[in-house]
């Protein structure tokens, strides 16, 4: 049989093109999403639990924490354009992360948990929009889709091993959540050591370009037409769909044990990791529209399920789905604002993407919160359904009408 392109062994033959700085890359979000989703895994239910939270409380502090990552990474994207460098806004990123990891198991308020919660987002803010500029300066522009599809591969089986790593310590610790979470602290700083010392920036090729006055209108002009379609398709993805700690919340609601409760995000990821450098690698050679409107149905599937929910199994295959949208959609976005952008201006479009889906985060974390507290999970799901039904129509309507332009 004859390798038509799209073969698992085209796939393999294409991992070793990878440049070896978005595998290291790869690996330091490995290490601190581990560190990471150990204690995301389990903060709704210390938050509900030991600390008393509501869950519109939840809403807000996912929402607002998420929104302030992805709001700072404008600031750090601009930053690293106009100075040419981006591994020293990465390396403070990921550092800022790790030094905040003690405080979760520190803390005896919600009011605690909120200030380590927002200055660990701050921190993947600051780090997130140089990193991907990273990896888009050093890939070639036909294995964009494969790298950074790859790159988020490897941070998901980090977003794997947490929960895992979670769940054995509840057992060993008699479901104690504080000492769980001193746990998570290692795995951060190993990140660390590993950006400081395994990763070497290039230089970015456009050194006497750097730009004195960072945010002007006609930079962001310069962006394109085509970059902000993308820009108001991610931000409508990110309204349509919430924080996973709702995921997480779900599989409590409908009994599953608390030392299993880490397991939901699992299964997550573990589909979102399988998911993931397939879905770029074919982006690479598709229409990537056809793949975010799938994602989008796997999205509508999940909700339906899971406002359905009466049996951990339900929980479990929900969550699963879940991790299938956001596979397809979330390294495509990133290849996508890459290979859109010009190379002096890739720090500044990821940070303006990440501005818009920040916004839209919070607003749909704060009303997934919201609806659940005033009418129950159902409602949550559904709504987050019928957004996403909304937002597929929208993209099919878009994808028609570009293709008879």
């Amino acid at each position: 049989m004859n390798d038509n392109g799209n073969s698992p062994a085209s796939m393999a033959a294409t991992l070793r093109l990878i440049p070896g700085g978005v595998w290291a890359l790869g690996f330091v979000s490995l290490f601190m999403d581990t560190s990471s989703e150990l204690i995301h895994s389990l903060l709704p239910v210390f938050l509900v639990s030991v600390l008393g939270a509501s869950t519109l409380t939840i809403g807000l502090i996912e929402g607002t924490a998420e929104a302030i990552a992805l709001i700072t990474k404008v600031f750090s994207g601009v930053i690293s354009d106009a100075f040419g460098r981006r591994k020293p806004l990465i390396l403070l990123g990921y550092g800022l992360a790790a030094f905040t990891k003690p405080l979760f198991p520190l803390a005896t308020s919600v009011a605690a948990v909120m200030t380590a919660r927002f200055t660990d987002r701050i921190g993947k803010g600051i780090r997130g929009a140089p990193r991907d500029a990273l990896v888009g300066d050093i890939t070639p522009s036909h294995l964009s889709g494969a790298s950074f599809g790859l790159r988020q591969a490897l941070d998901t089986i980090g977003a794997i091993a947490g929960p895992l790593l979670a769940m054995l310590c509840m057992l060993l610790f008699a479901d104690d959540l504080r000492r769980v979470f001193w746990v998570g602290v290692l795995p951060a700083f190993i990140a660390v050591a590993l950006l400081a010392f395994g990763v070497k920036e290039p230089g970015t090729g456009h050194e006497a370009q750097r730009l004195r006055t960072p945010i002007r209108r006609d930079l962001l002009r310069e962006l394109g037409s085509s970059y902000w379609w993308i820009v108001i398709v991610g931000g409508v993805f990110t309204l349509a769909r919430f924080s996973e700690a709702f995921l997480v919340l779900r599989a409590q609601s409908v009994g599953v044990p608390p030392a299993q409760i880490p397991l939901i995000m699992v299964v997550m990821s573990s589909v979102y990791a399988l998911v993931s450098y397939p879905a770029g690698y074919l982006g690479d050679s598709l229409d990537r529209r056809v793949l975010l409107a799938l994602g989008l149905v796997f999205l509508v599937v999940a909700d339906v399920l899971l406002a359905h929910a009466v049996h951990p199994a339900m929980a479990y295959v929900g969550a699963g789905l879940w991790g299938t949208h956001m596979g397809l959609t979330q390294g495509l976005f990133s290849a996508m604002v890459s290979d859109a952008a010009p190379g002096r201006l890739r720090g500044t479009a990821f940070g303006v993407f990440n501005l818009v889906s920040g916004g839209a985060l919070l607003v749909a974390s704060v009303l997934a919160g919201g609806l659940w507290q005033a009418f129950g999970p159902g409602a949550t799901f559904y709504t987050g359904a019928g957004l996403s039904v909304m937002t597929l129509i929208g993209l099919v309507a878009l994808k028609t009408e570009r293709g008879k332009n």
